[in-house]
């Protein structure tokens, strides 16, 4: 069957779906076929067990490069070139993270130590978003928790 991911929360590992026949069934982890964390609105084909899903696969075309997802490129560019003022964290949602390296990568300059570190810090998140596979960017910073490299 067909249907639509509604939520997914890390915390619990569990989620639910909209199926095409109107009903809504809650998945785990075990059940998700994926490589990468599942993002509310992707398409998915499922298996129907009365009120669970099982065997869910992303059909093409709204994976990792679905609703929610950030391209790690970008991300990688705007921590180089802007990454000092948190850039790349507003990109990605992180808006705690982001205004911290604002606040350092502007006011922190007059003391030196905190405008350094800010940038040194922009720098290394823009070799990982560089080194790391586009999933495992997409599970550790677009749809998980993870803030800082």
């Amino acid at each position: 069957m067909r249907g639509r991911v509604l939520g997914w929360d890390n915390n619990v590992s569990q989620g639910q779906i909209s199926g095409e026949d109107g009903q809504r069934y809650t998945f785990a982890r075990p059940d998700w076929r994926e490589s990468y964390w599942p993002a509310r609105g992707q398409v998915v084909d499922f298996e129907a067990n009365t009120d669970r899903a099982g065997n869910i696969y992303v059909l093409q075309g709204s994976g990792v490069a679905g609703i929610g997802s950030k391209d790690k490129v970008a991300a990688a560019l705007l921590a180089f070139f802007l990454g000092c003022f948190g850039a790349h964290k507003f990109y990605l949602n992180k808006t705690g993270a982001a205004v911290t390296m604002l606040l350092c990568g502007t006011i922190g300059w007059l003391l030196v130590l905190p405008g350094l570190i800010t940038a040194i810090i922009a720098f290394v998140e823009f070799i990982i978003y560089l080194v790391i596979d586009d999933a495992e960017f997409q599970r550790r910073y677009v749809q998980g928790n993870q803030s800082w490299f």
